[in-house]
């Protein structure tokens, strides 16, 4: 194997340690060196301007040059280039200089042999190269670290700083070295770190912390990561650390979440979903809509979670709303109990920085129980029309239907010798008239109301009758069961007919009832005060008797339970009704001045409630006569959204010795309970509340208060959310209208 080749500059003027050197550089075989000799520091730094060597051999005493200031000179000129001091001069302290100023070695003459040398001369070359190596490194590590947020030192056990690269804002290099983290940053913000480098120099594992530091410009904040310093020993002699500023990210973070509590507030339903349609966020009103927690809906299919089946409305709203870039329009969503929703529902599609769509943005209001309301307005209207027209209708009906009848009733007269069959078929032409006229009369009873014979009637009388009726009649299979007080108000009526009501509801409950199930008529006093009728539009101020008849059977589907009233609407089989039963009840409850509420669940069986006034001698009851249940002073929180209601409810309380304080929304509810906690006594709260849902407002007060009293209200509300209510606490509801000595008695209830 050919010998290594180590191009060496001689700097030597004196022949006779020129030979010397030569001589031993002979004698070794391992090594061949060429050599190129020159006598003085001119001729040195000429050749090294041209070309390049392995190693400088140097003499300090030259004829142009003597002492350090020849090491000097020469390493200015290439420091690439590892120099060798050989030389007569056996001075100590010369030697350290030169070493310090960058000699690789300090060698004396007649000290040295060919091997000495050579070792020297491959030590020096290796010792270069790793040097050179190691700056190249720490270059690429500085460039690295040039441009970037991290700032790098290290610590010694005693946590002294003993190298820094990027040092903290507003501090520099200098003034960090040799420091301990009290002398640069406020105690608090030092004792907590050196916890953590304490933690590490102790167990020799490396952590990683988030830490701050308080500065004149505000607080800082840092990703610290520390890891231990370690010896050629593996002992820990200190702490490595780097240090990323992210300020900016916790504060953009903040930011975040302060955006995200204001979406959480909101009462309405927030959903992002990427282009395949996977949820990406749910805020807290989406998780009280639809009953879905978000950490249950991350990543789930929105369509397979909102709906059962495939909706053409979702469809379209898609296309357009990537068409388009928004949509809006109503849809029917189910919730995490299948229960389904109706929500005014708001699209907009989110795009990136370059203009491409990435998401959709959904944002769902509950207009379940306006629409109810609407519809409960509509249902009037339309009856109202519908009865119109039937009242023209049936007046023509009748003008048609009475000479039909009239020829009927001849037509046997005048041929009193007609066949069999032709006296047949006058009987089928009179019957069949009769039936037209006593349908055109019940249609006329709906339409107009049929005025009858009006007396003082007491329908607890009525029902007992009517109970035995239906306990003949009706199969065994359903229980009769009645709850009728023997002090009871009369009412002012015909008889007949409100027998006919309560027959016409009782064989409905029937009909529903094909299994069997249990069937209840009950009775009660109500007064209806100016509260209940501002809350009721059918409602009028006075005492009424309550008629309910409920049974246990299929129940109404809610999307046909505001046309049962409708003349000839049935759900009955061909043959098997007429249409005309709950249209004639309303006509008759209308015409003796009362109204019919109705609730139904399907399953879970339908209730009917009649309310007719109070016979005449009655009407002279009024708030007054009642002993109603007075304050003492205590203030009350009226929330609800309605202006009248929190006029006729302020009203009331402080007619009867309550003092009150108002809010429009559960926001707004909270900052006053907040503010005058110490001196409300109880909180009514409408559960349907603009941007922020009675529920979430209640949750809230109770954080604040676990002993808050709280009096729930709504006029519509399903058992789930009844149910709800009970289960965060809220043990008393009140359902609207309600009237003033309700109201009393559910403060007295709820503060007792």
């Amino acid at each position: 194997m050919a010998a290594k080749i180590i191009k060496v500059l001689l700097v030597e003027d004196n022949p006779g340690d020129v030979l010397l050197l030569q001589e031993f550089l002979k004698e070794v075989t391992t090594t061949r060196v060429e050599l190129m000799l020159v006598e003085s520091l001119a001729q040195a730094l000429n050749y090294l301007a041209k070309e390049s060597f392995d190693v400088i051999l140097l003499d300090l005493s030259l004829p142009d040059s003597q002492g350090l200031e020849t090491f000097v000179k020469t390493h200015h000129q290439t420091k690439a280039t590892p120099i060798i001091v050989l030389t007569g001069i056996n001075d100590e302290t010369l030697a350290i200089r030169a070493m310090q100023e960058g000699a690789q070695d300090y060698l004396v003459k007649g000290q040295v042999t060919g091997d000495l040398l050579v070792r020297s001369m491959r030590y020096a070359i290796e010792r270069q190269r790793a040097d050179e190596a190691l700056r190249h490194s720490e270059e690429r590590f500085r460039v690295a670290l040039k441009n970037s947020p991290i700032f790098v030192y290290h610590q010694d056990r005693e946590l002294r700083y003993t190298w820094v690269y990027n040092p903290f804002s507003g501090l520099t290099i200098e003034n960090m070295l040799g420091k301990y983290d009290s002398d640069i940053m406020p105690a608090e913000d030092a004792q907590h770190q050196i916890v953590i480098k304490n933690g590490v120099l102790t167990t020799g594992i490396g952590t990683r912390e988030e830490v701050s530091i308080t500065t004149a410009t505000g607080t800082r904040y840092y990703d610290l990561t520390v890891e231990p310093l370690r010896n050629e020993w593996q002992e820990v002699v200190g702490v490595t650390c780097a240090s990323i500023d992210i300020s900016d990210r916790k504060l953009a973070e903040e930011k975040i979440r302060e955006q995200a509590a204001l979406l959480d507030v909101t009462t309405d339903a927030i959903c992002v979903r990427d282009l395949n349609n996977q949820i990406l966020f749910w805020n807290k009103g989406a998780e009280t809509l639809y009953g879905w927690r978000a950490q249950e809906v991350w990543g789930k299919n929105a369509s397979e979670l909102l709906y059962d089946e495939h909706s053409p409305e979702m469809e379209t709203a898609l296309l357009q709303v990537i068409s388009k870039g928004k949509w809006q329009g109503e849809l029917t969503k189910l919730t995490k109990t299948n229960k389904e929703v109706l929500v005014a529902s708001r699209w907009s599609l989110v795009c990136n920085q370059q203009g491409s769509p990435k998401s959709i943005l959904t944002v769902d209001t509950d207009i379940t129980e306006k629409k109810q309301l609407e519809a409960q307005l509509f249902r009037a209207q339309r009856l109202e029309s519908i009865g119109t027209l039937a009242s023209g209708i049936a007046h023509d009906l009748n003008n048609i239907l009475t000479p039909i009848l009239a020829g009927a009733q001849l037509l046997p007269l005048k041929f009193p010798d007609a066949d069999e069959r032709t006296r047949h078929l006058l009987e089928i032409l009179e019957m069949n008239a009769k039936r037209g006229a006593d349908l055109v009369k019940q249609v006329l009873s709906f339409a107009r109301g049929v005025e009858g014979k009006r007396i003082t009637l007491q329908l607890r009388h009525l029902i007992i009758e009517l109970a035995k009726i239906l306990k003949e009649t009706l199969p065994k299979s359903i229980e009769i069961l009645t709850d009728v007080p023997q002090d009871l108000w009369t009412i002012s009526g015909d008889s007949t007919q409100i027998h006919q009501v309560m027959m016409n509801l009782c064989v409905n409950a029937r009909d529903a009832m094909p299994n069997g199930g249990t069937l209840k008529i009950s009775a009660e006093n109500v007064f209806f005060d100016e509260n209940y009728a501002r809350m009721n539009l059918e409602a009028k101020i006075g005492p009424y008797v309550v008629i309910t008849v409920s049974d246990t059977g299929i129940g109404i589907p809610a999307e046909i339970l505001d046309r049962i009233f409708e003349p000839f609407f049935t759900t009955k089989e061909v043959g098997k009704g007429t249409g005309l039963g709950l249209s004639t009840v309303i006509g008759i409850i209308k015409s003796h001045g009362g109204f019919v509420n109705v609730y139904s669940e399907v399953g879970n069986g339908t209730r009917f409630h009649v309310y007719l006034p109070a016979a005449e001698g009655m009407e002279k009851l009024s708030l007054e006569s009642w002993t109603l249940p007075k304050g003492h002073g205590e203030l009350i929180l009226v929330v609800d959204d309605e202006p009248a209601i929190q006029e006729i409810t302020r009203t009331s309380l402080e007619t009867h010795n309550y003092q009150t304080i108002i809010a429009d929304d559960g926001i707004e509810a909270i900052a006053l309970y907040a503010k005058h906690m110490d001196k409300i006594s109880a909180v009514l709260m409408d559960i349907m509340l603009p941007t922020l849902d009675g529920l979430t407002a209640i949750r809230t007060l109770q954080k604040i208060n676990p002993q808050v009293k709280i009096i729930a209200t709504s006029g519509l509300m399903s058992n789930n959310k009844i149910s709800t209510i009970a289960d965060i606490g809220v043990t008393t509801f009140l359902p609207k209208p309600y009237t003033v000595n309700e109201l009393l008695l559910a403060l007295q209830k709820v503060m007792s």
